[in-house]
């Protein structure tokens, strides 16, 4: 059965989201990891009982999944789509009026490197996108892209198989807008391998209790080398 969108299901998910604690619960989730109902609390600024509550109407709304380890249980974003939708309102909210609210070193931390649920955000992220286009490896237009045939090469020899067969009808090569830098960044399933590989390589590294990454040493060198990419 087909769930025909209007305007009272619209509304419906929007309130969802609307709701502050929910809506820290699903940012929370946009790091693309699976967390524990005591993370998602600590993220929400509420109580287990009251998290619980949150946890299943957004389950219900298919907003989030359940997974089960054993006697663990982790919740994710249900879905890329939901995790689009979420990069779309935060595009849309540093767009919107400005509040006045010093930076801090997070901030910046953000703003250089993070995680869009699968893929790479942020300055880094931008950069990685021009460098590939530049060289002629992607062709990036009006929010969809293409991996030329010497792209493909190139990532072949960076360690990324693009002929592996696909699940899903996710896209291989589209482009997301970058909420810090007002950009298009890389996103698809191009985007998701090429911040899987930054991590196999110890290019990158999580930064504890948010979506902020950290560029090793080693992946300043490999990013400079490799894309020509540096950053500041």
């Amino acid at each position: 059965m087909s769930m025909i969108a209007s305007g009272n299901t619209v509304a419906e998910v929007a309130a969802l989201i609307g709701d502050v604690a929910r809506a820290n619960i699903l940012l929370a989730l946009m790091d693309g990891r699976a967390l524990t109902a005591g993370e998602l609390a600590w993220a929400a600024g509420v109580g287990a009982s009251t998290t619980s509550g949150h946890l299943a109407k957004l389950a219900e709304a298919h907003l989030i999944a359940l997974e089960k380890q054993g006697r663990h249980r982790y919740y994710r974003l249900a879905s890329v789509q939901v995790a689009e939708a979420l990069e779309a309102l935060t595009a849309l909210t540093a767009a919107g009026p400005r509040r006045h609210r010093p930076a801090g070193p997070r901030d910046e931390a953000l703003r250089l490197a993070r995680t869009c649920y699968d893929h790479l955000a942020g300055r880094l992220g931008i950069a990685l996108a021009d460098a590939l286009q530049a060289r002629g490896h992607v062709i990036l237009a009006d929010g969809a892209g293409m991996v030329t045939e010497a792209g493909s090469a190139f990532l072949a020899s960076f360690g990324i198989d693009l002929a592996q067969p696909c699940q899903g009808t996710r896209p291989l090569c589209r482009t997301c807008l970058d909420w810090s830098e007002r950009r298009a960044h890389l996103g698809g399933r191009l985007g998701a391998a090429l911040c899987t590989r930054c991590f196999e390589l110890g290019w990158i590294a999580r930064v504890k209790d948010g979506r902020a990454l950290a560029i090793t040493p080693g992946g300043r060198q490999g990013f400079a080398e490799i894309f020509g990419v540096t950053l500041s």
